[in-house]
């Protein structure tokens, strides 16, 4: 049984920071290109922070030099380090693994809940 599941969420004020965390199981980890989505009220799904088939990164202009992601392919995990915080920030934040590339399925968690609020 596949498994993404998310957790590291909850309620910041502005300008602090959360780091989220994905732990998975039930596939090959390093097969698969791992990446953040959030999703806002009223708003389509939009990448965050993703890992590319050549092994770089690529962010969202809105999150460039505030968030990181990161995995650990021993732990088959994937984090996302999220600074500077912003209210516009706020969203439920999925973690996904895309085995497109290799002919496999895009599997997503259940998502975890950041408000960046004062």
């Amino acid at each position: 049984q596949v498994q993404l599941v998310e957790s590291g969420g909850g309620l910041v004020q502005p300008g602090g920071s959360l780091r989220l965390s994905c732990a998975v199981s039930g596939i090959a980890f390093r097969l698969y290109g791992m990446g953040w989505y959030r999703q806002s009220p009223g708003k389509q799904r939009e990448s965050v922070a993703r890992f590319m088939g050549n092994g770089g990164t690529n962010y969202a202009d809105s999150v460039k030099g505030r968030f990181t992601i990161s995995r650990d392919n021993a732990k088959n995990t994937v984090y996302l380090q999220m600074n500077s915080l912003k209210p516009e920030d706020t969203a439920v934040y999925y973690c996904s693994a895309d085995g497109s590339t290799r002919g496999l399925r895009t599997y997503w968690g259940q998502g975890t809940q950041v408000t960046v609020s004062s």
